[in-house]
């Protein structure tokens, strides 16, 4: 005990003749040596505010309508707004032949542009707010969730909804051409976005259809400004060169993997979308001689699109092909950072075979091919093109058995954007 009591003499008194930095840690000391102020704390790592930029589908929609006409007595022909995309409830028969009459777009051919319904108008709610795209039914329904569980974790890690987490919903039924208003407003979203968050560069987070969208963006914007604004880009399931499955929606609809409906009463709402024909196969990944659709009497190449939808009796497809194929032509890199994810290895949907030569009206056999089971292979795995001419990293990652939905909430994804969205 005496020699402990003396040892703390000894550094109580050191202390007080000013040698105490000798025996105590540094901070105890520094005030006794100068009269410097502390060094301030070390900065808190910027976050990296993000955008989310859903794909088809991905929005929420409201309408209104003054109709003079309704196709069934059913179908309401007035009502203020509400939401049309995605409520459940509409899409149970018989009210889903309201919902396809509020809902399918018309194309005319002079103006070569869509319209609604008469008597409908649509809006698309929540611009920047992310939760009109982490759910697309505002009911928060469990079907209805969308990028909930990025957002989610985004949260865990200190990031909050409408400051430095955003969603840049769009209408979803329209190509590039008839959304340019959309990326005027993404500019502007990613540039007051920056400067609300002390000038952090913005990571988009897009899935399908949203990549090549946001593709088109970056491609409008100047390399000056990408590289000031944007710190990187998180693609999943991106749809960078379409899919076969938009043929197959024009031959014969599609059902949205629900027993409960009728893929030939959605044909005539899917149709209609422009989106549709712009996310047709790229002639940039599909080759002129390639077999679409095939017959007892013939085959329908890529280089023979024409005849089969003139064959299907829907040669607006083609004119909406004609529209857009501008945009599947230029796949220039965005020159961002690239992270590209995407499952693999599941039954997808790559040519058509029927039974009977006269094909309008008839149902395919469907022959399967390998991607995500909406995306082909090839589509997906575009972004890889990229890598030789760009000097903006490129990273992949290919899962296998992830489908083209499940992407958004599997684990190996969710801990990779947290892994890179923790990157300085």
């Amino acid at each position: 005990m005496r020699l402990k009591s003396g040892i703390f003499l000894v550094l109580l008194l050191a202390t007080f003749l000013g040698l105490g930095e000798c025996f105590w840690p540094w901070p105890f000391t520094k005030k006794h040596r100068s009269n410097e102020p502390p060094p301030p704390p070390p900065p808190e790592p910027k976050l990296s505010p993000v955008i989310f930029v859903p794909g088809d589908g991905g929005s929420q929609m409201d309408a209104r309508l003054n109709k003079s006409s309704a196709p069934y007595l059913i179908c309401q022909k007035t009502h203020d707004w509400y939401n049309l995309w995605l409520d459940l409830e509409q899409l149970v028969i018989p009210m889903v032949y309201c919902w396809i009459d509020n809902v399918k777009l018309y194309y005319d051919k002079v103006t070569r542009t869509t319209h609604n319904t008469p008597g409908v108008e649509t809006r698309i709610p929540g611009w920047g707010n992310p939760e009109v795209v982490e759910w697309i039914d505002p009911t928060k329904n469990s079907a209805g969730a969308y990028f909930k569980d990025i957002a989610n974790v985004l949260v865990d890690l200190g990031y909050v909804r409408k400051l430095n987490i955003h969603g840049a919903p769009y209408d979803f039924r329209k190509a590039p051409d008839e959304n340019k208003q959309f990326f005027i407003d993404l500019k502007q979203l990613v540039e007051d976005t920056y400067e609300a968050n002390n000038q952090s560069a913005v990571t988009f987070i897009t899935h399908s259809m949203g990549s090549p969208m946001t593709l088109v963006f970056l491609q409008q914007q100047t390399v000056v400004w990408k590289a000031k604004y944007i710190k990187r880009m998180i693609s999943l399931a991106g749809a960078w060169a379409g899919s076969f499955k938009a043929v197959k929606v024009f031959a014969m609809g599609d059902d949205l993997d629900s027993f409960a409906l009728s893929a030939k009463i959605l044909k005539a709402e899917q149709i209609s979308h422009p989106s549709t024909a712009w996310l047709l196969p790229s002639p940039l990944f599909w080759k002129p001689s390639e077999v679409l659709a095939t017959t007892p009497s013939r085959n329908y190449t890529m280089a023979q699109l024409k005849e089969f939808f003139n064959d299907i009796d829907y040669m607006t497809g083609w004119e909406m092909r004609k529209d857009t194929i501008k945009y599947s032509r230029n796949f220039s890199p965005p020159d961002v950072e690239l992270h590209c994810l995407y499952g693999d290895g599941i039954d997808t949907v790559e040519r058509l075979q029927y039974k009977k030569s006269a094909i309008a009206g008839e149902t395919p056999k469907l022959i399967m091919g390998l991607g995500d089971g909406t995306v082909n292979q090839r589509s997906l795995r575009a972004c890889q093109y990229w890598a030789g001419y760009t000097s903006s990293p490129i990273n992949t990652l290919a899962l296998q058995g992830v489908d083209h939905m499940h992407i958004l909430s599997n684990p190996d994804v969710l801990k990779y954007v947290r892994t890179v969205m923790q990157q300085p």
